[in-house]
């Protein structure tokens, strides 16, 4: 099967609690009741709790890692991930912990970092399903497609019936030479998916990841006369459209999936990209805005709005979102470009001339992703890390 995009996990990515430490009785009391508080949903009690016991016991590596299932729960991932690795130091045997850590980056599509944790608990922990599946689609999302083959494989007795499954292993498969695999991965998810929306959303993405434009936008008219209402099929069909640089019906597509999810970054991502591409400058600025808000990993919205305040002379802003889009993705090229002409134009030459420099490197040595999403050349997915309910 011919495609290169993937739904998140058809998993519950469960944030592991970690028990308490051997502790004084008022200690472990206070640690149950922030416990009770954690999976009530009551995460102001639990971090209040969780503070109170590490206040009085710096190493206790339960109520480091709970502290951090907290700030998971906010999204607050750099502060979630630093309360893990000092778990993670107090006890480096704990699969717990790097299972934790794997997720804090699988959740900001950081893949290419959750790999190590990953395979680390899967190496402990054979009979991880959550860490096997996860470290899978995190070889799938870094094209690394044989691995993904050999991690996915065992679960086809418990996942073959499952669309998001069977959709990773057949394009894996087909990319790692594995054809009577990619043929029975094949077959059996367009025997599950039968003639639903979902199967034929499945289908136009492949056609999407191929350039083959007429055929995708056929499939997702399909699905989308199937249901009108179906998750992502408007999303899809905008990227063709801008792919077509048909813009203002790119827009009216976005903005249909917004109506149906309003909460998927993505979305105002593109709105962002092909306002600015239409020159409403206001709307894309408010459109990349809300996309960070949703997601403070989305670089092409930080990459936006640091052209939108060069061009208005808003330097320090600029400056600012530049740093943010190179922190996401500091291999890309354009990033190092636009970062070396917005010092240039601050009278920072000094500054500007090695990230001009840079960018040259990087242009004749790495592929620019972030440039390939800005572009249309690669299509994010908006549902890389949407988390099953």
């Amino acid at each position: 099967m011919r495609a290169s995009a993937i739904a998140s996990a058809v998993l519950t990515l469960a944030i592991v609690h970690l028990p308490a430490a051997t502790q004084p009785a008022d200690a472990r009391q206070v640690f149950e009741q922030g416990q009770q508080a954690l999976n009530g949903g009551d995460l102001a009690a639990a971090e209040k709790a969780f503070r109170q016991v590490l206040a009085g016991d710096p190493n206790n590596v339960g109520a480091h890692g709970n502290l951090a299932v907290v700030l998971m729960r906010r999204r607050e991932w750099k502060r979630a991930l630093a309360e893990l690795r000092i778990a993670e130091r107090l006890a480096p045997r704990m699969t717990g912990i790097r299972l934790n850590i794997g997720l804090a980056y699988y959740r900001q599509s950081d893949f290419q970092h959750a790999i190590a944790p990953f395979e680390s608990v899967l190496r402990d922990q054979p009979g991880s399903k959550q860490a096997r599946y996860l470290l899978g689609l995190c070889y799938f999302f870094t094209e690394r497609y044989a691995e993904t083959v050999q991690t996915l494989e065992p679960l086809w007795a418990e996942e073959s019936g499952n669309l998001n499954y069977l959709y990773v292993v057949a394009i894996a498969a087909g990319k790692a030479g594995k054809a009577e695999l990619d043929q029975q991965a094949t077959a059996r998810l367009a025997e599950v998916g039968r003639d639903t929306a979902e199967l034929h959303l499945f289908l136009g993405k492949g056609h999407v990841a191929h350039a083959e434009d007429d055929q995708a936008m056929a499939e997702f008219e399909q699905a989308a006369r199937i249901n009108p209402k179906a998750l992502f099929v408007h999303y899809y069909m905008g990227t063709v459209y801008r792919r077509r640089n048909d813009l203002e019906r790119a827009k009216e597509e976005f903005l249909k999936d917004v109506a149906i999810e309003p909460d998927v970054a993505y979305n105002y991502d593109q709105l962002g990209i092909v306002c600015y591409a239409l020159n409403q400058i206001p709307e894309a600025e408010r459109y990349f805005k809300q996309a960070l808000r949703l997601d403070a990993g989305l670089g092409t919205s930080s990459f936006g709005l640091a052209k939108i305040y060069k061009e208005q002379a808003k330097y320090t802003e600029a400056l600012s979102a530049i740093r943010a889009a190179a922190a996401i993705d500091p291999q890309s090229a354009s990033v190092h470009y636009l970062r070396g002409q917005i010092l240039y134009a601050m009278g920072r030459r000094t500054e500007a001339r090695p990230e001009f420099d840079e960018a040259r490197r990087l242009q004749q040595a790495t592929r620019d992703e972030l440039e390939r999403k800005i572009s249309g050349q690669r299509v994010s997915d908006p549902q890389l890390t949407r988390e099953e309910q």
